[in-house]
């Protein structure tokens, strides 16, 4: 027997799937309709959308079948989730990978099965819509095309339940899904013994930007704001608008000085972009930047709130040195 391998992105997999917040959930109406077309349109005893986690794969809907997951190591939908196309295996008792598995040579006695890859918005793969049979079969170019139907109308449903995580604007996560993703990264961190660093950003005077270009313009500076963040830090950090104008990031396995460093990377990179947009103002902000200590923070909101106090902060300072700069500029104020 092969045991499913790992695919090189699980990190950001697991965190797509556990931002979901979907595993372990009651039976819902949406799926099990599917599961049911499915069994009767091929006229097999086992249906299933089936979710992979980290030990284990797991049925949102399951037709055919009493138990409610099985073992990772020794799933099909394990295999199927690394590739693109619908995975089949038309006599699991007469392939190597499969003959021995315990789910071949024991109850449910599989012999035939097909799934389909179900991506999540950002292409991960989640788990697989698939079918099961007792008996040795294959599919046909139409079987394959009603299959892949069947999965991509599950897809949606599942990316209903991402959307509900994702800010509407600016397409990066909003404050429910900034919560459950960077949990389980900080949890990630945490378990490996890796620092962790919060870092809270809020826009300068984008008040005035709304009231003297409308909010129309007020929207395009949130939507550049997102993408700048998203271009300039790391595939691995997760970012979030959690406020009108207010923006999270986490950054894993970084230290509060490696953090700082980056976000003067950002800085600057904001600038460049200033200088060149040909706008009539600037996009700054104010920041507040916290590391993670397991005396202060029993979790992320913990760091949320102390990263949003110190941006506040740092926020005021800036005000206070921009007023004294605008009553009394430097090329007039006397040193004496």
């Amino acid at each position: 027997m092969k045991k499913p391998e790992i695919s090189q992105n699980e990190d950001t997999r697991l965190e797509t799937l556990m931002a979901l917040k979907i595993l372990d959930t009651p039976p819902e109406e949406r799926f099990d309709r599917l599961t049911r077309i499915a069994k009767r349109t091929f006229n097999v005893p086992t249906a299933l959308v089936s979710l992979v986690d980290e030990n284990r794969q797991w049925f949102k809907s399951s037709i055919g079948l009493e138990v409610c997951e099985t073992p990772r190591e020794i799933s099909f939908c394990g295999h199927a989730i690394l590739g693109d196309e619908v995975f089949i295996i038309p006599n699991a008792a007469k392939d190597e990978r499969f003959a021995e598995n315990p789910l071949v040579v024991g109850e449910p006695w599989v012999r035939f099965y097909a799934g389909y890859p179900l991506k999540a918005i950002n292409g991960e793969k989640l788990g697989t819509f698939c079918i099961i049979d007792y008996k040795a079969r294959n599919l046909n170019k139409e079987d394959i095309e009603a299959l892949k139907d069947l999965g991509s109308m599950a897809e949606r449903e599942l990316s209903m339940v991402h959307l509900a995580t994702k800010d509407d604007l600016t397409k990066i996560s909003n404050r429910r899904g900034f919560m459950m993703l960077a949990q389980h990264s900080l949890n990630l961190c945490i378990r490996h013994g890796f620092p962790a660093s919060l870092v809270y950003f809020d826009l300068n005077n984008f008040k005035s930007i709304n009231d003297k270009y409308g909010h129309g313009e007020g929207d395009k500076v949130l939507i550049t704001f997102a993408n700048q963040l998203k271009d300039t830090f790391r595939a691995s950090d997760v970012h979030a608008r959690v406020g009108g104008d207010e923006f999270v990031v986490l950054l894993g396995n970084t230290d509060k000085n490696q953090a700082e460093e980056i976000v003067r990377s950002f800085d600057k990179f904001m600038e460049v972009y200033n200088k060149n947009s040909g706008l009539g103002y600037a996009i700054s902000f104010s920041h507040g930047t916290v590391e993670y200590d397991p005396r202060k923070h029993s979790a992320i909101k913990a760091m949320m709130m102390e990263g949003d106090s110190l941006m506040y902060t740092n926020k005021k300072l800036k005000n206070n040195v921009i007023s004294i700069d605008r009553t009394c500029p430097r090329d007039s104020c006397s040193t004496q």
